[in-house]
């Protein structure tokens, strides 16, 4: 009786659904997980065939199943494991696996089928058949886009070569040009500032202010002009891999003062450069040629950017570990957009205006800088004026 007991609470609590049909087919128990997986109540199916709970073909097949193998003793299904469809209640279908087996009970037959749900591996056996598609169209999509970007590749490296062929020769003959231009045109322009300064002393008598005016216009152009030659011809060097550093021992002073002086001279009216050093020494190692450069070109801004009246702050500084250069104005400033674009070469800001320039100096100081080991930086407002800062370190 206890044992009874035992075998009916276990079926009770079964996982996988428990069916027992008698040798007519039809229902004689159903456990809970069955009565769940069909969404029926015990009432419903006991006593009923069990092709009740069977999708079309398998209901109408069922019954010649268990005649032909109490006749023939063959088995289709009994002491085999089989996968099988079931019918819920709301007509819907669901796959499982069945395990028929035979029992022999008080003298007559008792066939006993063991359900386990096969719904979710099915799910899953669909959606990994379903990703397995998806990344063979995937693999196909990218062979044939790896195909196609070989073929583009290897006819960009045709072209590229024949680019870099053409490229080369234009770099040459952009050199040459260069080269030749910028020694060319200073004969005459040397010509024009000498004829310039000539009129202006044999026109100093007559006291014309109209004479005046315009060999001042002259001589600004032809300025502008060396400049712009000055900067192209830098240019070229640079891009050629043609300048390199040499460092001696020099006065920085005595330098930044012969500066001082020579760009007081093409200041503006009233235009003040003040010159001031920090630091008991003066003698730094590094390449007075390119550094002037820097400096030049750095107050030569200063003074182009300002207004007259004006006063520019022109400082050194050397430290036991640093050599710091800054060039300060009160000029229009540099907006806030074009400041990351400001050391790119023939970029200018767009608050310049008509004022002359290539917008090559900032970014050959840049690059005198960095051949020399150095940093630039700089600090601008907007009609506030703008701080640029090279530095050095002498350790």
């Amino acid at each position: 009786m206890e044992n009874a007991a035992l075998l009916k609470a276990i079926i009770e609590n079964a996982i996988d659904g428990i069916i027992t049909i008698d040798d007519r087919g039809r229902i004689e128990s159903i456990n809970p997980a069955a009565c769940k997986l069909f969404q029926c109540e015990p009432g419903e199916v006991v006593g009923q065939n069990v092709s009740v709970l069977m999708p079309s073909p398998d209901r109408e097949q069922h019954d010649q199943y268990i005649a032909r193998y109490q006749h023939t003793g063959e088995p289709h299904i009994i002491g085999k494991g089989r996968e099988v469809k079931g019918l819920r209640k709301d007509g819907t279908v669901f796959p499982f696996r069945l395990g028929v087996s035979e029992v022999q009970y008080s003298g007559r037959k008792i066939y006993t089928g063991f359900i386990h749900d096969l719904t979710r591996e099915k799910e899953a056996e669909e959606t990994l058949k379903e990703y397995a598609l998806h990344l063979e169209e995937l693999v196909e999509q990218r062979t044939r886009s790896l195909k196609k970007s070989v073929l583009e590749l290897e006819i960009a490296k045709e072209e590229v070569s024949l680019s870099l062929e053409k490229e080369k020769e234009l770099g040459q003959l952009k050199s040459r040009f260069v080269s030749m231009a910028s020694h060319e045109f200073r004969t005459p322009l040397s010509a024009v500032q000498l004829s310039a300064s000539l009129i202006d002393k044999y026109a100093a008598p007559f006291d014309n202010a109209n004479i005046t005016k315009h060999v001042i216009k002259i001589k600004n152009a032809v300025s502008n002009l060396t400049t712009i030659l000055n900067d192209f011809l830098s240019l070229e060097k640079l891009e050629a891999g043609k300048v390199e550093p040499t460092f001696v021992n020099f006065d920085l002073v005595k330098l930044a003062e012969e500066i001082t002086e020579e760009m007081q001279m093409v200041a503006k009216q009233n235009q003040s450069i003040i010159y001031q050093h920090t630091g008991t020494h003066s003698v730094i190692k590094l390449d007075p040629n390119l550094l002037k450069n820097c400096v030049i070109n750095l107050i030569g801004n200063a003074i182009k950017y300002s207004g007259e009246n004006t006063f520019i702050e022109f400082n050194t500084e050397i430290s036991s570990s640093d050599c710091i250069i800054t060039i300060k104005d009160n000029g229009i400033g540099i907006p806030e957009t074009d400041q990351k674009h400001l050391f790119e070469a023939f970029f200018r800001a767009h608050n310049t205006g008509n004022i002359p320039g290539t917008g090559l100096g900032l970014n050959i100081v840049a690059r005198y800088t960095n051949l020399m080991n150095g940093r630039i930086g700089f600090k601008s407002d907007i009609n506030q004026g703008t701080l640029f800062t090279i530095s050095f370190s002498l350790s």
